[in-house]
């Protein structure tokens, strides 16, 4: 009488068993392709077609990677992940009418973009906004990467938050849009932005701006072994009457710029700091305004601009 309970309660254990198992699991390391297909579970062997569809795939942390030439599609990023185009090959975002890549994440997301290009068809009646717009994360990373032809920003730096925030761009180009890369925080939270063996290229309003005309944040940006050439004005610190942005320039080249090669203005707190660097060919080399500081020290050239312009301060390395 009592021996048939027994595979009864197997049979509800192993019912209840299956029901709780997640219906997919998300991996660490998923991949497209440009004959793949967004039905595909995105491993090696079946990839998905776009970054869009590999994304829902991928676990928080993990890594999106391209096994082949393709156009991979406008993406959303609304947690740690690194997308990486491999090496030697060309993995693109084609983003006419819209942004290419928009980061939304967490306050303590880190996103990684590597060894991708995005193109913002100018030209077209309907060109691409931004190439990255960055507007909630705790840290952007961008490593060799081709941005150009947005009617807006190249990179996008525009957050509203409390919290401090780290942009990183290295061996990137971006060029032949509005802006190349323009850094804001409307917030309070420390941002800083690092651009690194860069090339600004050709934009029609501003190679490099820092903003802070809004909110009440300190932003510090450091540009190193980089061009800034052929913009309308090269690199512009734009301070406010709460906020503060430092804008260093190191072994650089700005160089070419129609209007202005390096401008601050807007207040006290806006300064640009330059060492060794050249700025030449520009309209104007050096301009400042409200208050705003141009320093050196004191073993950069400036030459060769329709009108030079002048340092504020001079300082003594140490």
């Amino acid at each position: 009488m009592i021996q048939p309970i027994f595979p009864l309660i197997g049979v509800v254990v192993a019912t209840f068993t299956i029901a709780v198992q997640p219906a997919s699991a998300q991996a660490t390391r998923t991949w497209v392709s440009g004959i793949g297909n967004d039905a595909n579970p995105c491993s090696r062997t079946a990839p998905c077609k776009t970054f869009a569809g590999a994304i829902s795939k991928t676990a928080a942390g993990g890594e999106i990677n391209a096994l082949d030439p393709g156009g991979y599609g406008a993406v959303t990023i609304t947690k740690s992940i690194t997308i990486d185009g491999g090496s030697g090959q060309v993995a693109s975002v084609l983003a006419a009418g819209t942004n290419g890549v928009i980061i939304n994440a967490g306050a303590n997301d880190v996103v990684t973009l590597r060894n991708i290009e995005i193109n913002g068809v100018n030209g077209t009646p309907t060109p691409g906004l931004n190439g990255i717009r960055f507007i909630a994360g705790s840290a952007l990373v961008v490593e060799n990467v081709r941005i150009f032809g947005f009617s807006q920003s190249g990179i996008d730096v525009n957050l509203n938050t409390a919290a401090a925030v780290r942009v990183m761009v290295t061996d990137t180009i971006v060029s032949n849009g509005a802006t190349g890369i323009f850094a804001k925080n409307a917030g309070s939270g420390r941002l800083t932005v690092s651009a690194q063996r860069v090339s600004l290229l050709r934009n029609s309003t501003v190679g490099f701006k820092g903003d802070s005309t809004t909110g009440s944040a300190a932003i510090f940006c450091a540009i190193s072994d980089s061009m800034v050439a052929g913009n309308a004005t090269g690199v512009h610190a734009a301070g406010g009457p709460a906020g503060g942005v430092l804008i260093q320039i190191t072994r650089s080249s700005v160089a070419n710029n129609v209007n202005t090669g390096v401008l601050a203005d807007g207040s006290a707190t806006s300064v640009a700091l330059l060492s060794n660097t050249l700025v030449s060919g520009n309209g104007t080399g050096l301009a400042s305004a409200g208050g705003a500081q141009l320093d050196t020290y004191k073993n950069n050239s400036v030459n060769g601009n329709t009108t030079d312009g002048a340092f504020t301060t001079q300082i003594t390395p140490q």
